[in-house]
């Protein structure tokens, strides 16, 4: 170790210069694909050995500071939808309440770290996989019709069917204000229960079942997991006492700069080949966690002495 450096909440010593890397490094893809990254900081902690309840509080408070950075920059850009952020705020907050409360539960029970790998494994495997097709048969379609529009206008689904209509004038729609707010709900619990930002869920959801642009779908989610991120880490640093302080700063600092530098490098891809290429992240932390998962320990009764 360069830097050792004790934390407290997780009960070990870790090297600082080592976290300050991985939050860079973290960082520089939050940029590239313009999500939190919370997905891949969380099971890199649990890789290391921190507790996993640790580590989805610790990770939240990371996808905060790394999601401001961004947020301004889409909010300067124009990208950001407020009325369609406001109804996924609503349900996000909602979410987020209902997961700090379920992970209270599941503590109590003694099941709180298997829960959090197999929603990993469950979670980022079906996501990785759907939006790696989709992405695939995009890009194949892109080199074939060099014009093709992602945003397939024109086309109607049951979700342009539902009622409460209103008028979102940034992403130029007139639907339904139910899907965000379900969207939102869930993209909560996610940040809740396993320390995601939800970006990767809610850009997608965004433009292929409420066909808003891509470029203000980006935005509207930045904006989004900036207020819910930081809702649930004060959630869990008052009710759960899950945030490493001392483990966030280096992550937070790391983060905050790897993603101005992801931004510039994802300028120099198209749209298709970053969501391939997040898409095979995805899959790539979900193989990682599910092997994780079937290695028998070397001692397979730990006596916990965490509070």
């Amino acid at each position: 170790m360069f830097l050792p450096i004790y934390l407290p909440v997780a009960g070990m010593a870790l090297d600082g210069l080592m976290l300050l890397a991985m939050g860079l490094s973290v960082g520089l893809l939050s940029g590239m694909f313009g999500i939190g990254g919370g997905f891949v900081i969380t099971p890199l902690l649990i890789f290391l050995g921190v507790p996993p309840l640790v580590a989805v509080g610790t990770g939240v408070s990371q996808v905060v500071a790394v999601s401001v950075s961004a947020a301004i920059t889409q909010w300067q850009a124009k990208n950001v939808d407020v009325q369609m952020g406001m109804l996924l705020l609503g349900g996000g907050i909602a979410g987020a309440t209902l997961g700090v409360a379920l992970q209270r539960l599941l503590k109590a029970l003694g099941q709180i770290d298997a829960f959090i790998s197999l929603s990993y494994v469950l979670v980022l495997g079906v996501i990785g996989t759907l939006m790696f097709m989709e992405s695939l048969a995009a890009w194949r379609k892109r080199k074939v019709q060099p014009h093709y529009s992602r945003r397939r206008g024109g086309q109607h689904t049951w979700i342009q069917g539902l009622p409460l209509k209103r008028r979102f004038r940034t992403s130029k729609l007139y639907a339904s204000a139910i899907p965000p707010v379900v969207i939102g709900i869930f993209v909560g619990l996610l940040t809740a229960l396993v320390g995601v930002g939800g970006g990767f869920v809610i850009i997608p959801a965004l433009i292929y079942l409420m066909r808003v642009p891509t470029r203000v779908a980006i935005g509207t989610s930045v904006f989004q997991v900036v207020f819910v991120a930081a809702y649930a880490t004060l959630l869990h640093t008052t009710q759960n006492f899950s945030v490493d302080l001392l483990l966030a700063v280096p992550l937070m600092v790391g983060g905050v700069f790897g993603a101005q530098y992801g931004t510039k490098i994802g300028r120099y891809l198209n749209a298709e080949q970053l969501r391939i290429l997040l898409a095979l992240l995805v899959l790539a932390v979900c193989f990682r966690m599910a092997i994780e998962l079937t290695i028998q320990p070397d001692e397979l009764f730990v006596l916990d002495t965490r509070p």
